[in-house]
């Protein structure tokens, strides 16, 4: 029987890292069933998150412990979803580093997971321990933890919420708070919020048509491959899909029968039934987007639109996967891995179409992008450019709050400049001179 550390490691090296792990996943399954009941959504934010930090080795090693120690104390010590925790309440983790229970505290370094010869899989390493203490002589020290290492970790934790609060998952950073206010109040001016620090968080409508131009010249000339592309792109844009909706993940795998006719309106919508939070939500179709469906599905050798309950897969795999549990399957959906893959390689084509047309500086913020920007950039231009109501785009979006949505309606810093640009300071002059 295989003997596991009291904390269990979630996250293993890069390499390994997207493989994923039986007994992690277990662990993840069980408390999202018996404790936290968002626990799934939030691990994938965070392989997602951690995922961003490979180019840096250190940097992953780091934030992963923190991780690893937060959401174990989250879940296990503190039986709180991460979306609400606030401020008080990380407090109390704060004192819970700076006195860790005993029987998680190790004094020598060692793998957070390792291979079992027997049955072949890495598994967390029975030795490791969450918190590292130091000997002095051979003889084990109490343990102590600086204030300075304290403030890294909610340094650590505010990149963590800023990333979270990007992704719609939570709308308070209690780390950032911390650290701007009393004993863990910081100096850095990148510590503090400004208004006008925007994050290029959607495409402009240029930047889009390249995106949306690029995937159709794929289709076209590629139509074995990127047909599924051309899809997968416009079902992002038009539904505002995060990615984990579109994915399979454990416990769902996305089918053509989420397309639903309404019997009594003759309206179809898409039906996503587990989101953010465990809600569920049905998004109007577009007229464009069920030509977009019925495109595909004609290429697919389907017939136009989808049977009631159909149970087809929503992106068809073009090559049985190679390992996992869908191993030699080729009707198996894509994971959350190789949709990033399949978003990121189109966005960069269509920068590089962009900078080649004279459009260098969209070019440079099209590649910051990511996946959950086509999110953004749906929400935004339905309310701004194709002037849906706000309550309608709420609905769609999964927002719990019509304030979420209304973020949307503030414009670009171009689109403000120019509407500011003409203004006059005094009204009646500006008359005179008419």
């Amino acid at each position: 029987m295989q003997t596991l550390p009291p904390a269990l490691p979630l996250f293993d090296s890069i390499k390994h890292l997207e493989d994923g792990n039986p007994t992690v996943n277990q662990f993840i399954a069980n408390v999202t069933i018996h404790q936290v009941n968002d626990a799934a959504l939030l691990y994938e934010h965070a392989v997602d998150w951690l995922l961003e930090q490979r180019h840096s080795e250190n940097n992953y090693k780091t934030y992963r412990s923190e991780l690893t120690t937060f959401l174990y104390w989250s879940f296990i010590e503190e039986g709180v979803s991460v979306a609400d925790i606030t401020r008080r309440i990380l407090l109390r983790y704060i004192d819970y580093c700076t006195k860790p229970p005993t029987h998680l505290i190790a004094y020598r370094n060692v793998a957070q997971f390792v291979m079992d010869k027997d049955i072949e899989e890495r598994v967390p390493n029975p030795d490791w321990r969450p918190f590292l203490g130091k000997k002095q002589e051979g003889v084990e020290q109490p343990y102590k933890i600086t204030d300075k290492a304290l403030k890294t970790k909610l340094a650590i934790l505010s990149s963590f919420f800023s990333y979270l609060i990007n992704e719609e998952y939570t709308e308070r950073n209690p780390a950032m708070m911390l650290m701007k206010n009393g004993r863990f109040k910081s100096g850095s001016q990148n510590l503090v919020m400004k208004e006008d620090d925007e994050e290029v968080r959607s495409f402009t409508e240029l930047q889009w048509s390249y995106v949306i131009s690029t995937s159709l010249k794929l289709a076209e000339s590629d139509p074995e491959i990127h047909e599924r592309t051309l899809f997968l792109m416009s079902l992002m844009y038009s539904c505002y899909l995060r990615i984990s909706e579109a994915a399979a993940r454990p416990g769902f795998s996305p089918v053509m029968g989420q397309f639903r006719r309404d019997s009594k309106t003759a309206v179809w919508g898409f039906h996503i039934p587990r989101s953010k939070g465990g809600k569920k939500r049905t998004v109007a179709v577009s007229n464009q987007l069920l030509k977009a469906l019925q495109r595909y599905r004609r290429f697919l050798g389907l017939s136009l639109l989808p049977a009631p309950n159909e149970n087809t897969p929503l992106f068809i795999r073009h090559r049985a996967a190679g390992r996992g549990r869908d191993t030699g399957l080729l009707n198996a959906n894509l994971g959350i891995r190789q949709l990033r893959e399949q978003i990121s390689a189109v966005v960069n084509l269509a920068a590089n179409a962009a900078h080649n047309e004279g459009f260098e500086q969209d070019a440079l913020e099209m590649r910051q992008m990511t996946p959950h920007s086509i999110r953004h950039t749906g929400i935004s231009h339905d309310i701004n450019i194709n002037g849906r109501p706000l309550s309608h785009v709420q609905a769609d979006a999964g927002h719990d709050s019509i304030d979420t949505t209304s973020q949307y309606l503030h414009t670009t810093r171009v689109e403000r400049h120019e509407s500011a640009a003409t203004k006059p300071i005094d009204h009646l002059a500006a008359s005179y001179k008419k």
